[in-house]
């Protein structure tokens, strides 16, 4: 089941800026492993998809899963052998726009050799370099 918004303000939307790296969204925040993303790209609905099913068979209900990215931009297209004018195309597809340094992907509850897998198959779904990240354990005083 592919991720869209239930509803949205404007059916539209303009291509926008995918320059600069991330801000938001670059640590591991819920599990203890991550994927995170090397460059800029989208990243479309049924490609988040079909990573999300890589990892889920894999991992075959052991730990946990989190998605950090969504799907919230409309992408048009003009139908096919059609003349230039008579405005923009129809919503076709959603995409996530991604920069260098989200995390998109997010493991908990397996051994690390586990999660390393996981993340190489969902790798191979995806249009962007991604590298394996663990959570940063705090520092402790005594």
């Amino acid at each position: 089941m592919a991720l869209l918004p239930r509803r949205v303000k404007y059916r539209k939307a303009q291509r926008g800026s995918r320059k600069g790296n991330a801000w938001r969204g670059v640590s591991v925040a819920f599990g203890s492993y991550g994927l995170q993303t090397l460059e800029r790209a989208w990243i479309t609905s049924a490609q988040i998809e079909a990573a999300r099913i890589a990892i889920t068979r894999h991992v075959r209900r052991r730990g946990k899963l989190w998605i950090r990215i969504f799907p919230d931009k409309p992408v048009t297209q003009r139908p096919p052998e059609t003349r230039m004018g008579k405005g923009k195309g129809q919503p076709a597809f959603w995409v996530a726009v991604v920069r260098p340094g989200n995390v998109l992907f997010e493991l908990d509850g397996l051994p690390e050799s586990v999660a390393r897998e996981c993340f190489r198959l969902a790798a191979g779904k995806l249009p962007v370099k991604t590298r394996f990240v663990v959570r940063e354990q705090p520092v402790r005083v005594l």
